[in-house]
Order: C-alpha cells, then sequence, then structure tokens
C-alpha cells in the first residue's frame, strides 16, 4: 500500500475526529486566519527588513511586524510559485505532494490538507485570487480565483467552477472581493480566508494611480548588477533571466499590458508614452540599457508592491472596524523571493538568498509579543501545522513541517531544526535554470547542480561572501565544513525521503539524464 493511500485513509480518521470534536467538545475559542500572499514578493522590497538600497516604504506590512512578529529566516524549498504553493497546503516538500515546477505539475487534490482539516474542524475556509495549481482547489467553502498567472487589469477569473469577469486592477479587486467574503461569511464559524495576489508578478503592470509614484527616481543599484560570474559553475552563468539579455518589451513596457479598456490605455499611455520616446531617442547601450532597464524595473514592480501594501492597509482596517484584529491571526508572506538586479537577475529559482528568503511576518493579540524578531530557520512548510495547532486540530499525517507556535510565543525549542534541505527542478524553460539540491545552514549553503551538462559543487559562505558571489568548495580551509555539509546533506535527504533521483516528468520536457545521486 503507497504512503500516500496509507496517509489519506488516516486522514479520513482524523476528519472524523475532529468533526466529532468540533460538534461535541466544549473548546477555547479558535482564532480566525486571514492569510495574505503574494507571487515573487521578496525581502529587500519590503522596509521592515531594512534593505539597504531604501527601495520602499511599506508601512502596512510593517505595521503587522511591529504589532506582532518578524521572521528574518523564512526559507523556501523550492523556488518557484505552484510548488511553494502546494506546500503550503501539504506541509511537504515536492517530491512528496508531487508539485514540482510550474511546467507539468498537476495538484493532486484528493490528499491532505490544512484547509480541509480546518474545514471538516467547523471553520469556514476560501481562497480568492492567484491559485496556479492546475486542478480546482478542494477544502474550500468558496473559491475565486485567477486562471493560471492571472492578468493585472479586468482579469477573468473564476468563481466556484463559474467563468466571471472583473473591470480594475487585480490587487484591489482581489482586496474587494475578499472583504465581500469576509462580510457575507457565516459568521456563527472562525475563518480561514487565503486572499492571495497575482502581484508582483512579472510583466510587473503597476495600479494606474501609481504610475508616476517615485517621480522618475534613479535608483541605488545592486553591487552585483554586473556579476561576470567569474570562477562559478557554468550552471550560474548560463542562465536566461538577466536584465541584460531577457528583458522583454512587455517587461520595459515599450508594449502595455493585455487586457485593457481604451480609458485604461489611454491613461497608461499618457505616462509611459513620453518615456519611451525619450528611450528610443537616446538608444542606449551596454551598461548604459542594463541601467535604463534597471531602473524601470524599479518602478514598475517596486510599484506593484506598493498597491499590495495599501490593500494590505484595507484589509487590517476592516478588521479593526469589524472588532476581528483581537481574534485573528494575520500571516502576510510571498510564494519565495525575487532578485531585484542582483546578480544582474531578476525572477528566483536558485538557492541564493534573495530567491530563497521570503518576507514574512504575523500579528496575533494575546499570542504574539509585539515587535519580536525572531532568526531561526523557518519554511512554508511550517504554515499548516502551525494553523492546525492554533485551532485545535490533528495536524496532517505527512506532514514534514513544524509548528511556529513556540516561537511565536517567544519560546525556542532546543531540537528546532538549524539546517533545511532545498531542491529546484525546473529545466530547460523558462529561464534555464540548472536543477540543483543542497543545505542551507545559517552561514553556509553546499549546492550540487545537475543536469543536463553540468555536475559541479559550489560552498558558499555568507559570513564571509554575503553578496554570494565566489565558491569556496574547492579551498583547502574549508574542506572540514564541506565534509560535514556534505553529511548533513545526506542525513536530510534521508530524513525528508528523497534519496532517489526525481522523476523525469519533475524536471519537465527534457532530453537529458544525470539524475542526482548520493553526496558520497
Amino acid at each position: 500500500m503507497s504512503h500516500r493511500l496509507v496517509g489519506c485513509l488516516a486522514f479520513v480518521v482524523l476528519l472524523i475526529v475532529s468533526s466529532h470534536r468540533a460538534v461535541h467538545a466544549i473548546e477555547p475559542k479558535r482564532p480566525n486566519i486571514l492569510f495574505i500572499f503574494t507571487d515573487d514578493l521578496t525581502c529587500q522590497a519590503v522596509s521592515s527588513y531594512g534593505e539597504k538600497r531604501k527601495l520602499l516604504s511599506t508601512p502596512h506590512i510593517d505595521r503587522i511586524g511591529a504589532e506582532g512578529i518578524r521572521f528574518d529566516r523564512c526559507l523556501v524549498t523550492n523556488s518557484i510559485c505552484g510548488p511553494s504553493r502546494a506546500t503550503i497546503l501539504t506541509g511537504m516538500y515536492s517530491h512528496r505532494n508531487g508539485f514540482y515546477n510550474n511546467s507539468n505539475s498537476r495538484f493532486d487534490g484528493s490528499q491532505p490538507t490544512f484547509p480541509k482539516a480546518m474545514q471538516a474542524a467547523g471553520y469556514s475556509t476560501a481562497i480568492i485570487g492567484k491559485w496556479h495549481l492546475i486542478s480546482d482547489p478542494t477544502g474550500f467553502d468558496h473559491w475565486h480565483i485567477l486562471p493560471g498567472q492571472g492578468l493585472y487589469y479586468n482579469p477573468p477569473m473564476i468563481r466556484n467552477g463559474e467563468e466571471v469577469k472583473h473591470e480594475g486592477y487585480a490587487t484591489d479587486i482581489i482586496t474587494d472581493l475578499s472583504i465581500d467574503w469576509l462580510k457575507n461569511r457565516d459568521k456563527s464559524k472562525p475563518f480561514v480566508l487565503m486572499s492571495q495576489h497575482k502581484a508582483p508578478h512579472r510583466e510587473w503592470a503597476p495600479a494606474l494611480r501609481d504610475l508616476g509614484w517615485d517621480q522618475d527616481r534613479q535608483y541605488p543599484e545592486p553591487e552585483t548588477l554586473f556579476d561576470d560570474y567569474a570562477g562559478r559553475s557554468k550552471a550560474v552563468s548560463d542562465h536566461d533571466m538577466g536584465i541584460d539579455r531577457t528583458f522583454t518589451d512587455l517587461d520595459a513596457k515599450l508594449k502595455p499590458p493585455p487586457n485593457m479598456t481604451a480609458e485604461q490605455l489611454q491613461v497608461w499611455n499618457a505616462y509611459y508614452g513620453p518615456r519611451n520616446d525619450a528611450f528610443r531617442k537616446m538608444n542606449p547601450q551596454g551598461k548604459d540599457l542594463v541601467r535604463w532597464r534597471y531602473n524601470r524595473y524599479m518602478h514598475d514592480y517596486l510599484g506593484c508592491v506598493k498597491a499590495v501594501d495599501d490593500n494590505v492597509g484595507r484589509l487590517l482596517k476592516f478588521l479593526d472596524q469589524e472588532g476581528l484584529s483581537q481574534d485573528t491571526l494575520i500571516v502576510f508572506t510571498s510564494d519565495q523571493g525575487f532578485y531585484l538586479g542582483e546578480h544582474g537577475w531578476f525572477d528566483k529559482r536558485w538557492i541564493f538568498e534573495e530567491s530563497l528568503r521570503s518576507p514574512l511576518v504575523m500579528r496575533m493579540p494575546g499570542l504574539v509579543k509585539p515587535g519580536q524578531v525572531r532568526h531561526e530557520i523557518v519554511s512554508l512548510m511550517d504554515f499548516a501545522p502551525t494553523f492546525l495547532e492554533l485551532s485545535g486540530t490533528a495536524n496532517l499525517p505527512d506532514a514534514q513541517g513544524r509548528s511556529l507556535v513556540p516561537l511565536m510565543k517567544g519560546e525556542t525549542p532546543a531540537d528546532w531544526r538549524k539546517s533545511l534541505y532545498y531542491h529546484y527542478y525546473e529545466f530547460p524553460l523558462p529561464h534555464r535554470v540548472r536543477p540543483h539540491y543542497g543545505v542551507i545552514t545559517d552561514r553556509y549553503k553546499l549546492v550540487h547542480y545537475y543536469l543536463p551538462d553540468v555536475d559541479d559543487w559550489e560552498l558558499l559562505d555568507r559570513e564571509k561572501d554575503p553578496n554570494e558571489v565566489k565558491s569556496f568548495y574547492n579551498d583547502p580551509a574549508y574542506a572540514d565544513v564541506v565534509k560535514e555539509l556534505r553529511a548533513e546533506l545526506d542525513r536530510l535527504r534521508v530524513e525528508v525521503k528523497e534519496t532517489g533521483a526525481p522523476p523525469r516528468a519533475a524536471h519537465g520536457n527534457r532530453p537529458f539524464d544525470n539524475e542526482p545521486k548520493s553526496t558520497k
């Protein structure tokens, strides 16, 4: 009998027990959960994380952390959109929940998830916004989702299986729909609402009201904007996600985003038209072109984040007005980080810090002491166990994460993780980032790049090289570190139950074979 079938049978039993408790037991009041989720939001764009470039002020996101807790090392296990969402729902790694990549994975909605468990335990459950898992949502009383990646302007959506159309800006619409659901929910039950934004995903189309928000600011450049990848693996240098080589006319707003009305397009062109004409007249080349693209990218990406922050403010205001703030756990996070020009990149995927690390702030009066900052390694896998513990519901049978409740209370369990396993699979499209796996500690990362034409190891030392531009793997001074980390990597692969090669479908459509083997 497969582990998944055994897990599902055990889960059915847990649901029956949880339902019985919800109906017949007298239990403490259970908190509501508002899970605000963004796509491709990086810590560099959240002001409370102290990015030295000071790119943007995000007062409403910052407020959640100031009134609660900020986690500085929330790390993903596979830095890409769909797999991160599957991990949040199941509390499991990609190789356990079956969703490896955005190319050809499809979420198995029959497996245990935290919304299913909480629904069975008497919670009202809803998901509104970006879903991005191909199959229809399960475990939700109400779902109103963007198909696929979704559009920024006038997005088509699917409401409980029915196609509907909306006019306006996606970030505003998702918040409007979230507030509407909160107003009309079954108020006799606690709720779980997953309010999930498309923003600030590529192609980074700001709201019309924010087009001139930064007054044509020239942004400070990251130190590695012109990284030449000297001494690095071919896996690092041979990519297709660079501002210098991968930026399209749509990215640069030399073309407007799709699906705008005539009135919206008129406002859009009034802002971008004169600036695009000046760009064409200037005709920058080489590094000057990269700098122009970088500044356009910062205007657009950060403008999208600004709208997210404004809409977080709207949700916080609604909770305050409705008297829900004291009884609601608010979680704000992202599916992974993103590059804002570091290493010359946009996008994510890598084990490197900017894409590996997600912003995470939480607020829950009475449980979380305000103003906490935690530095332990936490993960998206930890959300499901956290929500289930707070709701008094049994954990998912195969969950690989741990509840964050002790950390939220200001405690540090003696056995809290000191390392984390990471594995990225998708290749070759869309950005030619080689599959790689590795182990992450507070200071080091040991990474193995494989498939199709590389079989390389790198060791990164964030203390000596915080920009992660150098590999220390072949440095004799690090021989003991490499030995220890290879042993830890082998241990973790056994612990997370990924000791063999992933299935061919994990990497997408590719004709190569050079699968990961033991590190020994």
